[in-house]
């Protein structure tokens, strides 16, 4: 009972990286296709302060899913990271460069610093999801199982690369309707239309990539396409189907934040569809959850870890995202700086 207590949390937190790290990543994709210096300086402005306040905190459910993976289910974990250590890895490469890039853009002095730091910034935003939907996408096929070796077949077969392109096109997608909102916050009239028209290009992708995905997995990954066409895991395709429609309704009228309620609802629901057609396993149709699962006091103390997150962490990351899409986290300017330096001149006693 308390193995598929904490094989739900994990999906959930894998559900939330998906979501937050996923809108991070859509980010720096838009960042790549913006064209050059010129014609894109414009988004990559609006990019650049949209994402400054919260993207190195999407790495907490990253990181609460290596743990939950690593002392939970360390079967699972052993086995992944032994069969698609390749694949991981040019994922955790990507993090890096992605985030030195991102950072490293922002304080170059020279034009020549910040076009090669914005090309790493928005490669890695490309390469990185794509690993990860990849592995994600050896899991669910079952080419991966306990002892088996490294290889390619494990990581780039139809299944993993379908997986790969729908992590790109998600990701695409969350990123342009958060961006269309944040044009809006940041008062860059021009630029609403500009990500509208992309997220609903990407949403058209989505759906593409998903019905060709389904056919693929039919002969690929038969254990998980019978879970997504039946029971509850159908339910959640269905959900996030109706999710997909809501969006695309309101993306043709004035973006806002029931857009980016509903785009969440679309990845979240069929990330959880995927979770569901797994069912009872954690690697079909090889590795069950209680077959994965640690000793019984881990999993009681993992519950205890989440549950004190989930008084503690997950409140604080979510005011942090509220105060963020509400605008209360916007950098200062020189011209803020420099008038709270002459505010302070001119204060009583200042002298």
């Amino acid at each position: 009972m308390i193995a598929d207590l904490i094989a739900v949390v994990l999906l959930l937190a894998v559900t939330a990286y998906a979501c937050a790290g996923g809108t991070d990543y859509g980010a720096g994709f838009w960042d790549l296709t913006a064209g050059g210096a010129e014609r894109g300086r414009r988004p990559r402005w609006l990019i650049d302060h949209a994402m400054a306040p919260v993207w190195e905190v999407n790495n907490v459910w990253l990181i609460f899913i290596f743990v939950i993976m690593w002392t939970g289910f360390p079967t699972l974990f052993q086995t992944v990271f032994s069969a698609m250590w390749l694949p991981l890895a040019l994922a955790a490469v990507g993090m890096v460069l992605r985030g030195a890039g991102f950072a490293f853009r922002k304080a170059a002095q020279r034009l020549v610093g910040r076009r090669l730091y914005g090309a790493v910034f928005a490669v890695a935003s490309l390469v990185t999801p794509f690993f990860l939907g990849a592995a994600v996408g050896g899991v669910a096929s079952g080419r991966v199982a306990p002892g088996t070796e490294a290889s390619a077949d494990a990581w780039s077969n139809p299944t993993s690369i379908l997986f790969g392109i729908l992590a790109i096109a998600t990701t695409a997608f969350l990123g342009a309707v958060f961006l269309a909102g944040d044009a809006r916050r940041f008062d860059a009239p021009d630029l609403v239309p500009y990500f509208r028209w992309r997220a609903l290009a990407s949403l058209a992708a989505i759906a593409v990539a998903g019905v060709v995905t389904l056919f693929v997995t039919h002969g690929d990954a038969p254990h998980v396409w019978h879970g997504l066409t039946h029971g509850v895991g159908l339910a959640f395709v269905i959900l996030s189907a109706a999710a997909a429609l809501a969006t695309a309704w309101l993306l043709l009228r004035t973006p806002g934040d029931w857009a980016r309620v509903t785009a969440v609802a679309v990845v979240a629901s069929a990330v959880v569809a995927w979770g569901m057609a797994q069912r009872p396993y954690l690697i079909p149709t090889s590795l069950t959850v209680a077959e994965a699962a640690g000793s019984s006091a881990t999993l009681t103390w993992l519950a205890v870890v989440t549950l004190v997150a989930a008084v503690i962490v997950f409140p604080a990351v979510g005011l942090l995202y509220w105060l963020d899409t509400h605008g209360e986290l916007e950098e200062l300017s020189d011209t803020d700086l420099r008038r709270s330096s002459a505010d302070r001149d001119a204060a009583p006693g200042s002298g």
